[in-house]
């Protein structure tokens, strides 16, 4: 168990996908993806095991929840600098995205 003060530490963020792209050096099947969190946080990489359900053409424009103060990590080449959230469900990864459009940079909470 966490405590509430644990979990107000984790900063999720939605951000439009701006360009997905094959991450060609990731162990797994990835896309490396550029997402738009505003003004605040701006422009950040991910790469994300999505391709089961996911082509790179679809991601385009989609509002997706990440996780965005994590320390970044190398996936690849890809310096992934956020973390795309989504359940691991029986058909693949499923992206968590809001039922309306909202601004980039809205938090989560």
């Amino acid at each position: 168990m966490i405590t509430v003060e644990d979990f107000d530490k984790v900063d999720c963020r939605i951000g439009t996908i701006l360009k997905a792209e094959i991450n060609k050096k990731a162990r797994h099947p990835a896309y490396k993806l550029t997402i738009d969190f505003g003004e605040e946080i701006g422009v950040k990489t991910s790469s994300a095991q999505i391709t089961t359900l996911y082509t790179p053409e679809a991601l385009i424009g989609k509002q997706v929840v990440c996780c965005v103060n994590l320390i970044p990590m190398h996936i690849g080449s890809v310096k992934s600098e956020v973390r795309i959230l989504g359940s691991e469900s029986a058909q693949g990864v499923v992206l968590l995205q809001p039922t309306e459009a909202v601004k980039n940079g809205d938090r989560i909470f």
